[in-house]
């Protein structure tokens, strides 16, 4: 089964046009080193807050790509526009 790791945090309405032009380059530019990147979905929850999930083919490879963070010279500058955040990783046991 795919794994995933889900970010939570905020992102203040005036930054969110940045914040999604930053994402998007920040997960083109780990697609291309890391092509186990299946899909990364942002869901806005009722409160403001963001859920950002990536999804992984695996753990392996999801490893391998947090190792590899402090070459993706966008993962600061897109996380410069969020507070707040925390991370989660999980195993997709259920999927329909």
């Amino acid at each position: 089964m795919s794994v995933v790791r889900t970010h939570r945090y905020s992102v203040a309405g005036a930054d969110l046009e940045e914040f999604l032009a930053r994402r998007s380059s920040l997960i083109a530019t780990v697609r291309e080193g890391h092509p186990g990147l299946t899909h990364a979905t942002l869901i806005q929850l009722e409160d403001g807050t963001y859920t950002d999930t990536w999804h992984w083919e695996s753990a392996e490879q999801l490893g391998t790509a947090l190792a590899a963070l402090p070459t993706f010279s966008e993962a600061p500058l897109t996380m410069a526009l969020t507070k707040d955040g925390t991370a989660q990783n999980g195993q997709v046991i259920d999927e329909h």
